[in-house]
């Protein structure tokens, strides 16, 4: 791609989201997330291979059905007590067709379906910037609107969680169980978004360091399934060490990163009288977990069939800025015994 558009492309990326964090008006933060949409497409078609297009073409149409319906909800919100501003929201009716319009933006069950399929036709690249980027802006909204009907945030997350582990468990294409891993993370970031919204942003980062370490591994090994994964030793023996910590820290488990705000989420969901809620969201991240050790296994621990053709490749030097890579896998695996710094900070 010529590299003034994808200049321009990126700048529309980063001014919708940029847009929708600043507006208090349901129109602003609207156009913001049609900019989002439209500047991300012609990254996600560029390859003009038959499954990116048809990708791009299912994500258009489920980003250009959540945007119609935030407009009629917003639309109905100001037809019902004269209000367009983002944190006026007081009728249920808007209340909770913004929240399902939202849902259906970031992929939240049981509106993900289009998550996995979308994921599985891009590259890994632009996967990374649908797994993280575009997730900001419809996350600011909800954040703003504080959604006040518990029963359908805790339904959202909870089926979220569930049919993020159990989606991922028969998945043999990296892509797709990332797009699972992305749906039951989002599950737990709902859960406890009514009452700790600074929780949720904490989840939210934490989860793009650890996506963007995944996605950045998996690009410089150039591997898509999960028996690709099998060479990798040959090509980095020391990021192949370390990657199944980076994916257990995904899967939650201390003494890494990912254990900080799961940690945090059930202890204020137990706080919230919630136990069985914590209960259920504890046990389907054990579903995460296990196609988390699933990948570790095949990287680690299964030799790839050393053929003379297979050889060759292995060998070639990766042209892969790794600055990026190193860092965020140090934030992954590193950040636990900083927590009570953070909780201090969220607390403020």
């Amino acid at each position: 791609m010529n590299p003034y558009i994808l200049a321009a492309l990126l700048f529309g990326l980063g001014l919708g989201t940029t847009i929708t964090f600043a507006s208090s008006h349901w129109l602003l933060a609207w156009m913001g997330l049609e900019m989002n949409t439209l500047a991300i497409i012609p990254l996600m078609a560029q390859h003009h291979h038959p499954r990116a297009v048809e990708a791009t073409t299912k994500y258009f149409l489920t980003q250009a059905t959540a945007a119609a319906m935030l407009l009629f909800a917003s639309t109905t919100n100001a037809w019902l007590t004269g209000q367009w501003d983002i944190q006026q929201m007081s009728h249920p009716l808007p209340m909770t067709l913004i929240t399902l319009a939202l849902a259906l933006k970031i992929g939240l069950a049981p509106v993900h379906s289009w998550l996995p399929e979308v994921l599985q036709g891009l590259d890994l690249t632009t996967g990374l910037i649908l797994s993280t980027w575009q997730k900001l802006a419809p996350f600011a909204l909800l954040l703003q609107i504080q959604p006040a009907n518990s029963a359908i945030l805790i339904a959202f997350g909870l089926t979220s969680t569930l049919v993020g582990g159990w989606g991922g468990l028969n998945q043999t294409q990296l892509r797709k169980i990332l797009a699972y891993s992305s749906i039951a993370h989002l599950g737990w970031m709902i859960l406890v978004l009514q009452f700790s919204p600074s929780l949720t942003l904490l989840t939210l980062l934490t989860y793009f360091v650890m996506t963007i370490s995944t996605f950045l591994v998996f690009k410089l090994s150039k591997s898509t399934n999960i028996n690709m994964l099998a060479t990798s030793w040959a090509k980095a023996p020391a990021l192949t060490a370390l990657t199944p910590l980076v994916l257990l820290s995904l899967g939650g488990l201390p003494p890494l990163t990912g254990f900080m705000p799961k940690w945090l989420i059930l202890q204020e969901l137990a706080k919230q009288d919630l136990a069985p809620t914590a209960t259920l969201a504890a046990m389907t991240a054990l579903l995460s977990l296990y196609f988390y050790l699933r990948i570790s296994y095949a990287m680690t621990l299964t030799m790839s069939p050393n053929t003379l053709t297979g050889t060759t490749p292995w060998r070639l030097q990766h042209s892969q800025f790794t600055l990026p890579l190193a860092t965020m896998t140090t934030i992954t695996l590193l950040l636990l015994p900083l927590t009570p710094a953070i909780v201090a900070l969220l607390t403020l």
